[in-house]
């Protein structure tokens, strides 16, 4: 869409003032702009948000990242957001595809990365600077704020040093693609689908075998069968949360978007409900999850090595996952039994989304 950068840049400075705890993403929508765009209308601005645009080989960049010591991090999708206190480290790319392995446990995709910036903000709670990626729609990846014990000045280098020459307030953007049409159910090979499932010997095998079969995810889990894949009551994840909060069952949670998945594993102690959003408030760790855009949830059970994952995973009305939850374990680790048990006893769902056929 056509717009007017320093015009969206005023509106959005006069709504940020008259209706406080609006969120990036809301403004955004409410604007009906992009997160990017909307951002990108503060280069060159010097107050109360600023921003300066990056050029840079993204790899490069992520690389360069533990330098900056104790940060926060945020990814969300349009219906989750996680937020994790900690260190980049141990990063290594293989490809597009990267990770970071530490405090800040991360799994990058890089091919999705397009834009980026430094930004400075004035908060009520003093000046937040930090740096956000974009993908080539807009959409938001993922971003990192800078704490008390962070290295200020590296992360100004940083900056200076990734600046691009264009440092206009406009920023292009494509339109999002359309999602793609699942087959008909009828059209799987169900039985070759269910052999390779059963034959797996690790979960990242899970993401070849839907490739392979050309099936759907939410549409794998309604035709392999309740052994492997049973729909449950779209209020388990409060119901989860609650039973492992206070307690000493720990277990990782997996949010991400199609540039990032963020993972954070530990014990809870803090569960709050919001509105629609039910969250995690934990020091270091926090999981905001909007309830009411849950259109359906699972467990599925994926064969490995080490003897079956059990996953509690939810999914919007588009199939696209909200968030992914399974108990804390180790390549050579068997799953918690407890983890499994509490998964394992939540009620079936009455209500499976429609078939295609």
């Amino acid at each position: 869409m056509t717009y007017e950068p320093n015009a969206l840049r005023a509106e959005w400075m006069r709504l940020r003032a008259s209706e406080k705890g609006l969120h990036a993403l809301e403004l955004a929508e409410r604007l009906e702009v992009s997160e990017c765009q909307l951002l990108a209308s503060a280069c060159g601005a010097i107050e109360p948000v600023s921003a300066i645009r990056l050029e840079a080989s993204w790899p490069e960049l992520i690389a360069k990242l533990p330098k900056l010591g104790h940060v926060k991090t945020v990814t969300r999708n349009p219906h989750a957001v996680i937020e994790v206190e900690g260190t980049y480290d141990n990063i290594e790319f293989f490809g597009a595809m990267g990770q970071s392995v530490s405090s800040i446990d991360l799994r990058f995709f890089v091919s999705r990365w397009a834009h980026g910036f430094a930004v400075r903000e004035e908060t009520r709670r003093g000046i937040s600077r930090g740096l956000q990626f974009f993908d080539k729609t807009g959409r938001a990846i993922h971003k990192l704020y800078l704490r008390d014990t962070s290295d200020t000045a590296f992360f100004d280098a940083l900056v200076r040093d990734n600046a691009s020459s264009d440092q206009s307030a406009r920023q292009a953007v494509e339109p999002a693609p359309l999602a793609p049409t699942p087959r008909r159910d009828e059209e799987i090979d169900l039985v070759g689908l269910r052999e390779a499932w059963l034959a797996m010997k690790d979960t990242h095998e899970f993401f070849g075998l839907l490739r392979k079969f050309d099936v759907a995810r939410t549409q794998a889990f309604r035709l392999i069968g309740d052994d492997l894949a049973r729909g449950v009551e779209r209020d388990s994840l409060e119901k989860v949360l609650y039973a492992a909060a206070g307690t000493e069952l720990p277990f990782m949670t997996f949010v991400g978007n199609p540039g990032i998945v963020q993972i954070f594993t530990g014990t809870i102690a803090k569960v709050a409900p919001m509105g629609p959003w039910i969250n995690v408030l934990d020091p270091g760790f926090d999981l905001h999850v909007r309830q009411d855009r849950i259109d359906s949830a699972w467990v599925v059970r994926k064969p490995t090595a080490d003897g079956v994952v059990t996953a509690l995973e939810l999914y919007d009305a588009e199939g696209e996952q909200i968030a992914l939850l399974v108990g804390k374990r180790k390549p050579g680790q068997q799953e918690n039994a407890a983890w499994r048990a509490l998964v394992e006893g939540l009620r079936s769902s009455a209500r499976v989304p429609g078939a295609t056929s």
